[in-house]
């Protein structure tokens, strides 16, 4: 099982391998980088590398605050880890927080970004309101239903995947989630800094995603200077990667394709 030391983090990732282009997939709050097993299909033609983010999976976090631009040099410490001058990345939710963040700090490695579900502006006081009491009861009462449910429903939103990563919540230290909720709750708002990345870059939604929907595809893809437009997943949730894989890969086939 691959560990890399990182930033003070032992980082855990998976690597396809491979002399294609590198992709790095960066996962949400609460996931980790079985959120993107369904993604190892494009390991046909590219380099596909996972990882597991502080306080989620397998990595072992220092349990200090972080920020996303932290997340964003780990990124960048696991291509140095792994010897990989660029890479395209790929930012599903909270993941592509710490994408773009990558793609401002090394602009000349980040060749492409693909962006999933990520909303970069502010969160709404009610969002807020939501997440912090959320985040709060977890720490307090641990993983108990009234929450896994509600959030897999609004994240997930598929039985059986609901069922497989409630069963992996429930079985992590509650005490994990602090330092990643805190940097959700304290994120800046990032979207005056998105007319200075670079790369070209595509935004991706679900259809069927409470959280972030056209409006929010279409803001994001206009302050992206070099975007390429906005692909809606029919019937897509917030997780797209997870459950509708087969729109997600061709989608990202084809953006690399036409770069």
């Amino acid at each position: 099982m691959p560990f890399a030391e990182i930033n003070g983090q032992r980082v855990h990732y998976q690597d396809s391998g491979g002399e294609g282009l590198a992709l790095v997939f960066s996962h949400g709050i609460l996931m980790d980088h079985e959120m993107f097993a369904a993604q190892q299909e494009l390991a046909r033609e590219y380099r596909v590398i996972t990882w597991d983010a502080r306080g989620h999976g397998l990595t072992e976090s220092d349990r200090r605050p972080f920020t996303y631009w932290d997340q964003a040099r780990d990124v960048l410490g696991l291509l140095d880890h792994l010897e990989i001058e660029q890479a395209a990345l790929v930012g599903a939710a909270e993941g592509g927080q710490a994408s773009v963040r990558a793609a401002l700090l090394a602009p000349d490695r980040i060749v492409a970004l693909a962006l999933i579900s990520t909303l970069l502006g502010e969160e709404s006081p009610r969002a807020q309101e939501f997440y912090g009491q959320m985040f709060g009861r977890w720490l307090a009462e641990g993983p108990i239903d009234e929450l896994t449910t509600v959030f897999a429903a609004l994240t997930i939103n598929d039985p059986e995947e609901n069922a497989r990563w409630i069963a992996k919540w429930r079985e992590r230290d509650r005490e994990l989630v602090a330092e990643p909720a805190t940097c959700l709750l304290e994120r800046e708002d990032f979207s005056e800094r998105l007319r200075q990345i670079r790369c070209p870059a595509v935004v991706m939604y679900g259809t069927a995603d409470p959280l972030f929907g056209a409006q929010e595809a279409e803001e994001l893809s206009e302050a992206l200077r070099y975007c390429v437009g906005v692909v809606p997943v029919e019937g897509g949730s917030h997780a797209t990667p997870l459950t509708c894989p087969d729109q997600v890969n061709a989608a990202l086939s084809y953006f690399l394709g036409e770069i």
